[in-house]
């Protein structure tokens, strides 16, 4: 009886942790992995971009602007030119009782809504 209270309490410390569980194989994950490793990536050439590549030009230098050489004579003329004015649209007042624009809108929301009729 002593060996099945002994065997009860080495039961109860040890954990119930199975080392001989059945391996699962997952055969897409093995499949994938196989072909990771056996891939071998193209060599690329040295002189592969020839030709797909432009090379490299710098831009022409801009070139620095220059004052006209009768500058006072130009500013003089501006000076004299008669400036143009652009003409005046007359604006037509849609109001009844010829109020200005907010005041015909606070109007218009402070009126009565129209009643809509039935539907029969």
């Amino acid at each position: 009886m002593s060996f099945l209270r002994l065997a009860a309490r080495n039961a109860s410390r040890v954990r119930s942790f199975s080392s001989t569980t059945v391996a699962r194989k997952d055969l897409v994950q093995d499949i994938y992995l196989r072909e990771i490793k056996a891939y071998k990536p193209a060599t690329i050439a040295k002189d592969a971009h020839v030709g797909v590549v432009k090379a490299y030009t710098l831009p022409p230098t801009p070139k620095t602007p220059t004052l006209p050489s009768d500058l006072a004579g130009e500013l003089s003329a501006y000076d004299a030119a008669e400036p143009t004015k652009a003409a005046i649209a007359e604006v037509a007042s849609d109001s009844d009782n010829g109020a200005s624009g907010a005041d015909a809108y606070l109007t218009f929301l402070e009126a009565d809504l129209p009643k809509e009729e039935a539907h029969h």
